[in-house]
C-alpha cells in the first residue's frame, strides 16, 4: 500500500503552523481572535521549566508515569524529568532526528524516527536497542506490559517487545489515500492497545497476541474528493469508568460503552483536528474553527461552547481542577470553567503556536511548547 499523507498539502489547521494556508489571508472570518479582557477566576502560575530541544511538532507528547515526565524533541533529545520538582533525571541524545515520543511504562521510554526507526531507553537514560517499523512513525510510542508499540504511517500497529526489540505481532487495516497529520496518541488498558484509525475506526488489540479484540466505528467517509472522505480519528481515545469515547475529524464524537461489549452509547455529529479529554460527566474537543464545546458523557447531549478562541488552533485540551486547559498558536494557555465555559484565565508561554495535547498530572498540567520547553503549569 503507497502512504500518501497531507504533510504536502496546504490543507489543514495544523499545516497551517508549517507555512501553509487553507484560506486567504484577507478573509477576516478566519482571523485568530483577539485576546480579549476578562475577570480572571483562577491564578495560573510556572511550577518549572525545563528546556528538551529545539522544535515541536504534532508527534510529540509528554508521558507522565507516576512521579516523573518524559518527553523528546525533533533534534533528538529525550528526557526524564520529576514531576514535583522539575529536576532532569537523565537526559539522553541520539545521532538522528526523531519524528514522534515519548512513551514509557517508567521502565522503558520510546521515541522514534522519520525512517520508522523505534529506539527505546532503560529507566537510566542508556540506549537499549532500535528497531524497525514498516514506515514513518507520527505518532507516540505507547509503552507497557512488556512491550512497545506504534503506529506507522501505512496503516500498521506494530507491537516489539520491551526488553529485546524483537518484533512481537503486526496488525494492519485498509487505509484512505489521504491521512491527517495531527497529534494522534495510543493508550494502554487492561491489557489491551486502543487507537484510533484513519479510516473512523476505533480498535482494541490484544497486548500479548496482537488478536484484534473489538472494532467501533466512530465516524464514516462522506463527500466526492479524498480531501472531503478524511475522517481520521484523532487525539488520545478516552476512557471514563465503562465508556470509551473518541473523535474524528469531519465526522462525529462518539462513546462506547465496554460492559456491554463496546455498543455505541451515544454519538453526535462533531469535528475535531485535535482530539477530545473528558471528566467524569463530560467530554471536551475543540472544533475546527477552535470553538470549544462540551458535552455529556451520559447522553451526548451540548452542555456549552465557548467562541472566545476562534481560529486560534487550539491544541487538544487537558482537564485540570474546574478548568478545561487548552494551548494555542500564540503559546498561551488558557483556562475555561468546565461547567459553563467562561473564560477563567490565561498563561503566556511565549516560543511559538502549542502542537502537543496538554497533559493533566496531580500535580498540574504539562505543556511541551513551540520553542522546546517543557513546562508545568500549576492553579493557585
Amino acid at each position: 500500500m503507497q502512504y500518501r499523507s497531507l504533510r504536502g498539502l496546504c490543507v489543514l489547521a495544523f499545516a497551517l503552523l508549517a507555512g501553509c494556508s487553507m484560506f486567504s489571508s484577507s478573509d477576516l472570518r478566519h482571523e485568530p481572535a483577539k485576546l480579549t479582557e476578562y475577570a480572571p477566576a483562577v491564578s495560573a502560575r510556572v511550577i518549572w521549566q525545563v528546556p528538551v530541544g529545539a522544535g515541536s511538532g504534532v508527534g510529540f507528547a509528554p508521558a507522565v508515569v507516576d512521579e516523573a515526565v518524559y518527553a523528546a524533541a525533533p533534534r533528538g533529545t529525550v528526557v526524564k524529568v520529576n514531576l514535583a520538582s522539575g529536576a532532569v533525571a537523565w537526559r539522553a541524545s541520539v545521532d538522528r532526528t526523531l519524528s514522534a515520543g515519548a512513551g514509557s511504562d517508567g521502565r522503558i521510554t520510546a521515541v522514534a524516527a522519520p525512517d520508522g526507526a523505534v529506539i527505546a531507553f532503560d529507566d537510566g537514560g542508556q540506549e537499549l536497542w532500535t528497531a524497525q517499523a514498516s514506515s514513518e512513525v507520527l505518532i507516540p510510542p505507547v509503552v507497557g506490559d512488556g512491550v512497545v508499540a506504534v503506529r506507522s504511517g501505512d496503516y500498521r500497529v506494530q507491537a516489539f517487545e520491551a526488553a529485546t526489540g524483537e518484533l512481537r505481532w503486526s496488525v494492519q487495516r485498509p487505509g484512505p489515500a489521504l491521512a491527517l497529520k495531527t497529534t494522534m496518541q495510543m493508550r494502554i488498558v487492561d491489557g489491551m492497545l486502543i487507537t484510533g484509525l484513519p479510516n473512523g475506526k476505533l480498535m482494541a488489540i490484544d497486548l500479548a497476541s496482537g488478536d484484534v479484540l473489538w472494532e467501533g466505528t466512530v465516524a464514516v467517509s462522506q463527500g466526492v474528493t479524498d480531501l472531503d472522505r478524511i475522517s481520521d480519528v484523532v487525539g488520545a481515545p478516552q476512557l471514563q469508568g465503562p465508556l470509551l469515547c473518541a473523535v474524528a475529524y469531519q465526522g462525529r464524537m462518539a462513546c462506547f460503552d465496554i460492559s456491554r461489549g463496546g455498543v455505541m452509547h451515544w454519538s453526535t455529529s462533531f469535528s475535531s483536528p485535535t482530539g477530545m479529554t473528558t471528566d467524569e460527566t463530560q467530554a471536551y474537543a475543540a472544533d475546527q474553527r477552535s470553538v470549544m464545546h462540551a458535552f455529556s458523557l451520559e447522553d451526548g447531549d451540548p452542555r456549552w461552547s465557548q467562541d472566545a478562541l476562534r481560529n486560534r488552533r487550539l491544541a487538544a485540551p487537558a482537564v485540570l481542577r474546574n478548568t478545561v486547559a487548552a494551548g494555542d498558536l500564540e503559546g498561551y494557555v488558557h483556562f475555561l470553567n468546565r461547567h459553563d465555559g467562561s473564560l477563567q484565565g490565561r498563561l503566556h508561554l511565549g516560543g511559538g503556536p502549542i502542537l502537543s495535547p496538554l497533559t493533566a498530572s496531580p500535580r498540574g498540567v504539562v505543556v511541551q511548547t513551540g520553542k522546546g520547553d517543557l513546562v508545568l503549569v500549576g492553579l493557585n
